[in-house]
Formats: C-alpha cells, structure tokens, sequence
C-alpha cells in the first residue's frame, strides 16, 4: 500500500509560484507513475500533470508552459513547480500513484492518493 503526503500549499499573489511536493511511502516508488490533480470549489477533479516512474512527464493543456513537475527517486518525492499563478488555479491540489501502464489521465486510473493541499491564489 503507498501512502502519500501533499506539502506546500498556501496563499500566493497572482503572477507568483510555488512548489508542491508529494512524498510517497510503502511502495517502489521507482516503479510508480505519480500523477497531480486538482479541484476547485464546486467543480470536478481535474488532471494537471503526471511523472512517469522512467522520468517523463505529460501536462494538462491548461497549465502547461506555467507548470514543471520534477522527481526526486532518491527521497520519493515528486514535485510540482506552478509559476505564474492565476486565480483561477485556486484549489485542493492532489497528488495519486498508480503503477506504471498506458492510463493516466483519470481519477480511475490511480490506486493511492493523497489528503491534498490547498493552493489560494489572490488577485
């Protein structure tokens, strides 16, 4: 079983960045894809981005060119970097495992997830 654990959100001004993490526990975590999601207030889950257990990575057209994920295998942490903030990222941000396959876009797709972390971002 993996346990994960979301760190770093907080209230952020429009046009700033953060950086999340995901540490990952109990699991290969070598073998694992670690996808990011997020949700916001009334609204469904949505993708935002995924790390491949062989080091790619794949972007939700929304946020891609304003957001980097990175991988740390040696402390099995993911990390999700957000540049250029907009209100409207404002969210529980979620990061979820699965083993490696060919699906990864949907909650579905993801065995193990993590509490979240809120992310405010003020205009």
């Amino acid at each position: 079983q993996v346990q994960l654990v979301e760190s770093g959100g907080r209230l952020v001004q429009a046009g700033g960045s953060l950086r999340l993490s995901c540490a990952a526990s109990g699991g290969t975590f070598s073998s694992l894809y670690i996808g990011w999601f997020r949700q916001a207030q009334g609204k469904e889950r949505e993708f935002v981005g995924v790390s491949f257990n062989f080091g790619g990575t794949y972007y939700a057209d929304a946020v891609k060119g304003r957001i980097t994920i990175s991988r740390d295998n040696a402390g099995n942490t993911v990390f999700l970097q957000m540049n250029n903030l907009k209100p409207e990222d404002t969210a529980v941000y979620y990061c979820a495992s699965r083993t490696r396959g060919s699906l990864f876009l949907r909650e579905s797709d993801y065995n193990y997830w993590g509490q979240g972390t809120q992310v405010t971002v003020s205009s």
